[in-house]
């Protein structure tokens, strides 16, 4: 196979873009697809408002139709920013929003799922989407952790509130699966489920997962040309 997957970060942090192409080591094989990381370099340094989804709805939909014979279309921004404009933009080539994808993957591993998330002003925003998905009988709790996206590069301090955040989830909320709500988090999901004791998805790698497998299986999905 030499059609790649495109991973594309959203906002403008390349320590975050570096995160997610770390994360996909173990999805990476001889035989492929290649899994290509990008950098939205328009977008801001972090998505963290509605705002800052909706302003980067367009260039996003630049970027995928710049690309050359796309496998998929991976949109690694736990807001799913610009998801169905590039779908539309992209008929008959994948196109998956890590949200919509981790949140599918944890309904497979528990009963009760809980995000952490960055910030406390994300959560409505996510809220609004975990109804719209109908997910909402199965969801536990939303938690943050009081720190930005250009703030999880301090690995101490934001490990530490993760775990936190994460025990609370499971010991208050009865969450039996945790969600990382944010591609910024990658680098500490191998930490945070050996101290939970808990699966925990990383959303990126869930959605890169399932490309794949369209990729291999060729599922292009419904067509709208």
């Amino acid at each position: 196979m030499t059609r790649s997957i495109y991973v594309i970060n959203p906002n403008s942090t390349r320590a975050v873009t570096a995160g997610i192409a770390a994360a996909m080591a173990p999805l990476r094989s001889a035989d492929g697809p290649d899994i290509e990381c990008l950098t939205l370099e328009s977008g801001p340094p972090g998505i963290q408002t509605q705002y800052d989804v909706e302003s980067v709805t367009l260039p996003l939909v630049q970027l995928a139709r710049s690309l050359h014979r796309p496998a998929a279309v991976v949109i690694a921004c736990f807001s799913d920013p610009g998801l169905h404009a590039v779908r539309e933009a992209l008929p008959g080539t994948p196109v998956l929003g890590i949200s919509e994808c981790g949140l599918l993957t944890a309904l497979t591993l528990g009963q009760r799922f809980g995000v952490i998330a960055i910030l406390d002003g994300s959560i409505p925003r996510h809220l609004r989407s975990y109804g719209a998905m109908g997910l909402l009988d199965r969801f536990a709790g939303e938690l943050a952790i009081g720190l930005g996206v250009t703030e999880l590069g301090d690995r101490e301090a934001t490990l530490a509130r993760m775990i936190a955040t994460g025990r609370r989830l499971r010991d208050e909320k009865g969450a039996d699966v945790i969600v990382m709500g944010c591609a910024g988090m990658a680098a500490y999901r191998d930490a945070l489920q050996d101290a939970l004791a808990l699966p925990v998805v990383e959303p990126s790698q869930a959605a890169v997962a399932m490309a794949i497998g369209r990729v291999r299986l060729d599922w292009h999905g419904a067509r709208h040309d």
